[in-house]
């Protein structure tokens, strides 16, 4: 019997990168990764807004985000497309996941202390500072 090595990876401390050809390793936490085309799954323990940069807008210009929540609740912010329309929002709780289009500018306040869960193609991700005009 053939036996493979397998070393369990820390979620907490490092990302998982899934590669176009079926290839999956654990990195370090990066903004955008160095491989294009690489799906990127991270979970965060978080206590307050600073923790998921409530005060900037993010967007994923190469495809839809997943963000999970695995304990605690969260709400994600969508920022207007037009200029006088509001912020559309989706309240998060413990289990469920909120979907971000590619390309739309998002960001999220904490209900409580959580657990996140990101999927997503990081690669040219955006962060805008948010001014309170939007």
């Amino acid at each position: 019997m053939t036996t493979t090595s397998v070393t369990p990876v820390d979620l907490s401390a490092t990302a998982l990168h899934i590669n176009p050809g079926g290839g999956i390793h654990a990195a370090g936490r990066r903004t955008a990764p160095t491989d294009p085309g690489a799906w990127h799954i991270a979970t965060f323990h978080v206590k307050t807004d600073a923790d998921v940069h409530g005060d900037h807008w993010e967007m994923h210009p190469e495809a839809d985000e997943a963000v999970c929540c695995l304990s605690g609740g969260f709400r994600i912010y969508f920022r207007p497309t037009e200029a006088d329309d509001t912020e559309d929002m989706v309240r998060v709780s413990a289990g469920t996941a909120g979907i971000v289009p590619r390309g739309r500018w998002h960001r999220i306040e904490l209900d409580e202390p959580s657990t996140l869960m990101s999927v997503t193609r990081r690669h040219g991700t955006r962060l805008e500072k948010r001014s309170e005009l939007g």
